[in-house]
């Protein structure tokens, strides 16, 4: 349970640095670039992949989708947080466990019961509520949690046919990802440097280091959680994405002074009660 609890809080930290940044006029782009320097690092010395067992016949390409897709929607996931609040963020992020379930309804025609079919309904029920602004909100910002949702979940899709892969370890194939999310995330920051006249600024390499530390540490328990609970998968499951929708939300709420309506919260609970519905699908 440790291992677990150790998960979710260093994936509810990673939303509070975003937020933090804000106040410092951090760029995101730097800030995600130094993310996977630090977080390569962190899986070399930790994992030891062996490079050489990388091969042409590796599944490249989805190796490369999920390169470019991870930094495109981590920079969705800081402007999600800087302009709709950490609780929106969190529970969008958790509630695109939605996209892979219905890719197996729809693509791979998985068989649905009761309890899977009412969660996927609630889900989206609950999705609305979330996203919905409060009255005196004029701006529309709620496509940076939408994005979230969609890129999140397209790439869980992704990660679970490298899991398919078996000839190279899971934590190799990570390795390989975090190194093409690398260098895409410098190309983007070569561009604003270059193009933009953005300037270098050394502040984003502490916060980099810090949003790569607390998310290899998500990656490295979640890791550990299953192992843990080999037998019981889907406790991580349930556990990991309603705890982290349970203290994202008490975070934003008494640190940061988010503002909810009550249909927000409404969501929250019914996001809460899918999951529930999903995880006793699977049993």
């Amino acid at each position: 349970m440790l291992f677990l609890i150790l998960s979710i809080l260093c994936s509810v930290i990673v939303g509070v640095i975003f937020k933090i940044t804000r106040k410092y006029k951090s760029n995101p782009s730097q800030i995600v670039a130094f993310n996977y320097i630090t977080a390569l690092a962190l899986c070399y010395f930790t994992f030891s992949p062996d490079l050489t067992e990388v091969q042409a016949n590796a599944p490249w390409n989805i190796y490369f989708s999920i390169g470019i897709l991870l930094p495109v929607v981590f920079l969705f996931l800081a402007a999600s947080i800087q302009h709709m609040g950490i609780v929106k963020t969190d529970a969008a992020q958790r509630l695109s466990l939605f996209i892979p379930i219905l890719a197996a309804w729809f693509i791979f025609h998985e068989e649905f019961n009761t309890y899977k079919v009412i969660g996927i309904l609630i889900g989206f029920i609950a999705l609305l509520f979330i996203l919905r602004k409060p009255s005196q909100n004029t701006q529309t910002k709620w496509i940076y949690p939408a994005v979230v949702l969609a890129g999140f979940g397209l790439i869980d899709i992704l990660f679970k046919q490298i899991a398919l892969f078996t000839t190279l370890p899971y934590t190799t194939s990570l390795f390989v990802v975090f190194v093409i999310s690398l260098v895409f995330a410098v190309v983007i920051v070569l561009y604003q440097i270059v193009v933009k006249k953005i300037k270098f600024e050394s502040k984003n390499i502490l916060f980099g280091a810090l949003v790569g530390i607390f998310n290899f540490g998500n990656i490295l328990f979640y890791l550990k959680a299953h192992k843990a609970f080999a037998e019981n998968p889907s406790t991580v499951f349930a556990g990991m994405n309603m705890g982290v929708i349970i203290l994202g939300s008490l975070v934003g709420v008494l640190f940061f002074r988010e503002k909810l309506s009550k249909m927000n919260f409404l969501g929250l609970i019914l996001a809460l009660t899918a999951i529930i519905l999903i995880v006793l699908s699977q049993s």
